[in-house]
């Protein structure tokens, strides 16, 4: 079928607990005892959990995932591919609430030990609509057809009508809220859901010297003639997801802003590189948001960045590697892990080995993608790549692993 869419942990004053894996500094624990704005960081990339498995509370690799998640012990995490649930997509009835997946998940999997002697964690959820496949209503690939209708139920694997629907969207996805994001933050803790800001509408012509894709022109193909038209440049949004500056309360009343996203890959595209340019913007703008660049505005069209001062932590699946991999002008490392705003801290590594990756590879397919970057004057008192499977499990339930970071901030 075819269906058409168009435009309990300890925090107080003591750390999380610690991963079984990660062998604790004991003399480093005693050190952060006495410190309120300590806390666990994670972020983990579900790879495509979808509402139909989130509508229950027995799906089998959710179950894993959550499981892997409570051995972390975060107390915030930020989730990525886990669909938003939105009027019209598959497995949403009419008049439901969109965005109910996390608390779904948090509520079915996560609030429920998944192993003997696994504490469930209590999480508050944010979420918030995507770009990821809603319908543009132009040919953004270049196909020589506007595809509008996707598959229903959509298959798990992706199709070749899946991926023409997709490539037309204003993100990838197969159908409408695929590959969303997901911010869960222990209940004890606060998130101040009306200060959080969005800039999923944003025009990625609004970045000053954005790297719009071009395209040999058809009649001298020494020349460069953009890829998108004019009318296309109106609406195209930098975010293939969202960007989120969600801010949270912490126990002694400090507000720390978790700046999240989910950049597209710099893959799957062409000479016109309208994904591995499209990714570097994406991670530009943190760059921009931190130096409160002209340009930015959010979805409420309210200007300007993030106050000078004010503690953040950059997390997600950025989809660039700085050291290898296939992405454009290295980003990472140009716009980030250089940047005076951001704390110098080490690469996180993986508590066990892998054949065929390295120790800082965050994802199976070899490159390390996933980030958690404090900002300036945080402590990174431990961090890690967590690999072990669940118990009795075979291979890893993602293609990603979840990176933790045990945070101070002073």
């Amino acid at each position: 079928m075819l269906r058409s869419l168009l435009p309990a942990l300890a925090l107080g004053t003591a750390l999380v607990a610690q991963p079984a894996l990660a062998q604790p500094d004991a003399q480093a624990d005693n050190r952060a005892s006495d410190q309120a704005d300590a806390l666990r960081v994670a972020t983990f990339n579900l790879e495509d959990v979808r509402t139909g498995a989130l509508l229950r509370d027995d799906d089998p690799r959710c179950r894993r995932l959550a499981e892997v998640i409570q051995r972390v012990r975060p107390t915030v995490i930020l989730l990525n591919e886990i669909a938003y649930d939105m009027p019209g997509g598959p497995d949403v009835g009419p008049g439901e609430e969109p965005g109910q997946n996390a608390r779904r998940f948090a509520e079915h999997y996560l609030a429920v030990s998944q192993a003997p002697g696994l504490e469930p964690l209590r999480f508050t959820a944010f979420m918030a609509p995507t770009n990821t496949g809603m319908p543009s209503g132009f040919d953004l690939d270049h196909s020589g057809e506007v595809v509008t209708e996707f598959e229903n139920p959509p298959p798990l694997r992706q199709t070749d009508a899946g991926r023409a629907y997709g490539a037309d969207c204003w993100g990838f996805g197969e159908f409408p809220g695929q590959y969303a994001m997901a911010l869960l933050v222990d209940s004890r803790l606060t998130i101040r859901t009306d200060q959080a800001r969005t800039f999923r509408l944003l025009p990625w012509e609004f970045v000053p010297g954005a790297f719009l894709p071009t395209e040999a022109s058809p009649d001298d193909p020494a020349a460069r003639t953009p890829w998108y038209s004019e009318e296309q440049l109106k609406y195209l949004r930098l975010s293939s997801k969202s960007h989120w500056d969600v801010p949270v309360e912490l126990p002694s009343g400090r507000v720390l802003h978790f700046l999240c996203s989910h950049p597209t890959p710099p893959a799957f595209d062409g000479p016109e590189m309208r994904n591995k340019k499209r990714n570097h913007d994406e991670i530009r703008f943190w760059a921009d948001y931190l130096a409160s660049e002209a340009y930015i505005v959010d979805d409420k069209n309210q200007p300007g960045g993030i106050v000078l001062g004010q503690p953040f932590v950059i997390l997600g699946d950025l989809n660039a590697d700085p050291d290898e991999g296939s992405s454009f002008k290295n980003p990472v490392e140009l716009h980030l892990l250089t940047n005076d705003r951001l704390a110098r801290v080490p690469a996180p590594t993986a508590d066990l080995p892998v054949d065929g990756l390295d120790p800082d590879d965050t994802a199976r397919f070899g490159l390390r993608v996933d980030y958690i970057l404090p900002s300036r004057g945080a402590e990174v008192l431990r961090s890690g790549i967590w690999r072990a499977n669940p118990a009795g499990s075979g291979e890893f339930p993602s293609d990603h692993y979840p990176v933790w970071a045990d945070l101070r901030f002073r």
